[in-house]
């Protein structure tokens, strides 16, 4: 027979350590989540890296027989080309613009949005429906129903505001070759105002309510609880608002494409990648700046990941 103390030296051969165990249970858990991590890396990463690989090439599809190694001298040149340098100060315009004007709409409507009243709920969910269009179909809404000067609704509103009060010449603008970046900017801001109120209402949701009575019963007015207490507790949500409009908005190629084609000095950074992409063919060139573009993108990301961060461990520490 078998010993107790044999037994038990059996069982314990058999047992794996307390370590190995943990691993093999860890990858036990991460095991089905494989697939889906190959298949991102497949469908991001791996385009990626062969951006990267070309935007070192020297590739012209005009000059298919001179394909080389180029080095530095893309990246060079889309840091000296001015019609480049040009689409960065557009693009920065038009990021800030659309961002601060989103921003300051979203925080005036979820405030009222913040208030209780008959259907509000309805309100809620119509005003979010902008952010729910397809961007290309949001532009040409704007180009066509709204800026044109033939049909549109703007000069239909001026010619009915003059005929009030008796004018048959009433001015008729066309709003796209008026103000082009402006143009595309009025469309991106209906489109993302939006998504700046839900973020800045989930921020008014989650206001101490207690502490904001007690102000009121301190005598303090609507002016001084939101200056002194509103305002601050919606510092990290707008921040993180500015930082993810300002991810996409630099991104942003629909508007531009489909308002304005680039043209009357509206062209930003995806539009020109377009251009020296699939119209001047030079591929090394095109995809160096948009290796810019995505470095540029990492790092406001990085900020955005940040505020997010300390808005949970904010959230966690109540």
């Amino acid at each position: 027979m078998t010993s107790v103390a044999e037994k038990s030296e059996v069982g314990a051969a058999e047992t794996p350590p307390p370590g190995v165990a943990r691993r093999a249970s860890a990858w036990a858990r991460r095991a089905p989540l494989l697939p889906a991590l190959i298949f991102m890396i497949i469908v991001t990463q791996l385009p990626f890296v062969a951006t990267l690989v070309i935007s070192f090439m020297d590739w012209n599809a005009y000059y298919p027989d001179e394909v080389g190694f180029a080095g530095f001298d893309n990246f060079a040149r889309v840091f000296t080309d001015v019609n480049m340098r040009d689409a960065v100060w557009t693009t920065i315009l038009l990021t800030a613009g659309v961002v601060l004007i989103s921003l300051l709409l979203g925080l005036g409507i979820a405030l009222l949005l913040d208030r209780k009243f008959r259907g509000r709920g309805a309100v809620r969910t119509m005003m979010i429906a902008p952010f729910l269009v397809v961007p290309v179909a949001a532009a040409l809404i704007w180009k066509h129903a709204l800026y044109n000067p033939e049909y549109g609704l703007f000069n239909g509103a001026l010619t009915w505001i003059w005929g009030l009060f008796g004018s048959d010449n009433p001015p008729q603008p066309d709003w796209i070759s008026n103000m082009p970046l402006w143009a595309v900017i009025f469309a991106l801001v209906w489109q993302w105002t939006p998504f700046m109120m839900l973020i800045l209402l989930a921020g008014l949701q989650g206001r101490p309510l207690d502490v904001i009575e007690a102000a009121r019963i301190d005598g303090a007015n609507n002016w001084q609880i939101f200056r002194s207490m509103t305002l601050p507790h919606l510092r990290q949500y707008l921040e993180l608002g500015a930082l993810l409009g300002s991810i996409y908005i630099v991104q942003n190629f629909d508007a531009v494409f489909t308002i304005t084609s680039g043209g009357l000095g509206t062209a930003n950074l995806p539009y020109t990648i377009y251009q020296i992409f699939y119209q001047a063919h030079d591929y090394g060139r095109a995809s160096a700046a948009a290796v810019v573009v995505v470095l540029g993108t990492i790092i406001i990301a990085t900020f955005a990941l940040r505020t997010v961060s300390s808005l949970f461990k904010e959230e966690a520490g109540r």
